[in-house]
């Protein structure tokens, strides 16, 4: 097991531990899934109760309306909840970059040879970040960067750069 000296180092996106040094790259979102579904639990909740109101009232039209509009909010937010834990892992430990992307509940992992390893911009600095390994067809790339702003990409690219460099 190797360990990690970087005290003189700083990171912006990585944790570094004596064990490995780890990047978490997630969506900026304030609300999780399950807040979201309690917060659509009780918009339900108060727009049946009015719209039973007017029901009672002889506005009949109401309730298939509202009904309507609440499928429409809950579409929309159910889309909104399926990509709200999507994002990007990084592990470095030992001589091994292991890469986990999750996108829509679907996870996929790459792992990668530290001394082998590439790290590029897929097309310029604010493009993501390509990792790859190899070429041709026993080669492997993944993009990563996505949860990363544009313009902050190219100092991550330069931390890993550096981690694989010096870990």
């Amino acid at each position: 097991m190797s360990h990690f000296a970087f005290q003189d180092r700083v990171f912006r996106f990585a944790t570094v531990t004596p064990q490995q040094i780890h990047w978490k790259l997630l969506k900026n979102c304030s609300v999780t899934p399950k807040q979201l579904g309690w917060f659509y639990v009780s918009l339900c909740v108060v727009s049946l109760g009015i719209s039973t109101m007017f029901w009672t009232l002889g506005a009949k039209m109401i309730t298939p309306f509202a009904i309507l509009e609440l499928t429409v909010v809950g579409a929309a937010l159910l889309v909104y909840a399926r990509h709200a834990t999507d994002g990007e892992r990084l592990v470095l430990q030992g001589n091994q970059l292991l890469v986990e992307r999750s996108h829509a509940g679907k996870v996929s992992r790459a792992e990668f040879n530290r001394e082998m390893v590439r790290v590029e911009p897929h097309i310029d600095d604010r493009s993501l970040i390509e990792l790859s390994e190899g070429s041709g067809r026993n080669g492997r790339r993944v993009q990563i960067g996505r949860q990363v702003r544009p313009e902050l990409r190219s100092h991550l690219a330069r931390e890993l750069r550096m981690a694989l460099r010096t870990a």
